[in-house]
């Protein structure tokens, strides 16, 4: 898993344990070489990471869309996700880059941005007046031009099995004591109440935690800026994080730095854990028989004075700032803002993405109208550990987060050891 905490696209390359079939395939795809800038008849290159089979036909289906009312015509080359990520810096910056690019907002996009390499997009922006403002923010560079379009986003929640539920007489917590009730219930059934899937490889999902518990109790402001290194691990701010972390602890897997996210995944389905959060492309891959018994509700509330903030990682496009053809780069990521564009993307990629547009009406089941609306209500969105910071950040906070779960009695050298790795990537 190249992004740690992934755009659905992504993260299906492991999700074939579930049965749905969505597994990546083993290498890259390809419908034109890498590198399209200035290329005859006005062809733009769209450097593609969505290989899973839904996400590659989808964007497929979108892009011969677009070239048929087009007077531009842009080429598809989709590259393995897995091999994705480590080849971006390559591909940006290399003597014929490709136009445009599949990926997310944040501060990865704002680091190419700092370095010259992205396009100015703020002109498609001017049209977009309907989109919330939360994510023209996100799409905005320290500059503040806009570098980034969105095209969908989706959310975190914790998971669990509506059938469970109603058999345990258990309703949806909203504060942190009603929270540790319902775990002690569900302990009481002899089910372990939540899961977690920290194992090798998908360590960062106990990265999730640590978001959720930092913009409960420190806000967005505190949260992002902690990850930046204006604040350091080891500040009692951070200490107040792990000290409610450890309320709950004694209700996670006692093997869930030992099994994979997938297996987690599978141990909600079958009824051996009773909560799981996640992020929606959890759903994407649980079968069809399964997946009207998934319900979740919104991380609780640590604070009431804390103004309320969900994750909501934003996928969408951003385009060399050398490419050949500006004009077809923005015709293209203006058309995909549209309705018409993003509902196709929703009805043909899968169930559980919100388009970034407003006004578009795909998908309308009820999980995903239950998180619009969540997220529509949130004072502030974020993304995701790294997606607010770097992936070598991510790292040392996987290392950091498994120790606490395995050993949470030596917080202070936990933390200590923390801050002193994040300050090499800060300083690096």
């Amino acid at each position: 898993m190249s992004r740690f905490e992934p755009s659905r696209r992504g993260f299906l390359a492991g999700m074939g344990a579930l049965g749905a079939g969505v597994a990546l395939g083993g290498c890259a795809t390809a419908t034109t070489p890498s590198g399209g800038a200035a290329q005859k008849g006005g062809a733009v290159t769209l450097q593609s990471d969505l290989s899973s089979p839904l996400a590659e036909k989808a964007m497929k289906s979108l892009v011969a869309a677009y070239n048929k009312q087009s007077t531009y015509t842009v080429k598809l080359n989709t590259v393995a996700a897995t091999t994705y990520q480590p080849l971006l810096p390559t591909y940006l910056t290399s003597a014929n880059p490709p136009d445009i690019y599949t990926w997310y907002a944040g501060s990865d996009a704002n680091h190419y941005s700092a370095r010259g390499l992205l396009l100015d997009v703020s002109k498609v922006w001017s049209s977009l007046g309907n989109y919330p403002t939360a994510l023209k923010t996100l799409s905005t560079d320290a500059s503040g031009k806009q570098i980034f379009v969105p095209t969908d986003y989706y959310w975190w929640g914790v998971f669990y099995r509506k059938s469970q539920f109603k058999k345990w007489g258990l309703s949806e917590p909203t504060t942190w004591a009603e929270f540790l009730k319902v775990c002690q219930t569900i302990k009481a059934k002899g089910v372990i109440p939540i899961g977690l899937g920290a194992g090798t490889g998908t360590a960062w999902v106990a990265s999730a935690w640590f978001d959720y518990f930092d913009i409960r109790i420190n806000g967005a402001e505190y949260h992002r800026g902690l990850l930046a290194g204006q604040h350091k691990f080891t500040d009692p701010q951070v200490v107040k994080v792990f000290d409610a972390w450890k309320q709950v602890l004694p209700y996670f897997d006692p093997n869930g730095t030992a099994v994979s996210w997938q297996e987690a995944s599978n141990q909600l389905l079958q009824g051996e854990t009773g909560m799981l959060l996640t992020g929606t492309f959890f759903a994407d891959a649980v079968p069809a028989g399964s997946l009207d018994d998934l319900d979740f509700f919104k991380f609780p509330v640590l604070d009431p004075s804390v103004p309320d903030v969900e994750e909501a990682p934003t996928d969408g496009l951003f385009a060399s700032s050398h490419t050949g053809n500006s004009a077809a780069v923005m015709d293209f990521m203006s058309w995909m803002t549209t309705p018409t564009a993003q509902n196709m993307w929703t009805q043909t990629s899968s169930g559980t993405v919100i388009p970034a547009n407003p006004q578009a009406t795909s998908p309308a089941t009820p999980l995903v109208q239950k998180g619009k609306a969540m997220l529509a209500a949130a004072a502030d969105l974020t993304q995701f550990f790294n997606r607010d910071s770097t992936d070598a950040l991510q790292n040392t906070a996987d290392t950091a987060l498994v120790d606490f779960i395995q050993n949470p009695g030596r917080l202070d050298s936990i933390l200590s050891t923390w801050q002193s790795q994040a300050e090499k990537v800060w300083n690096s």
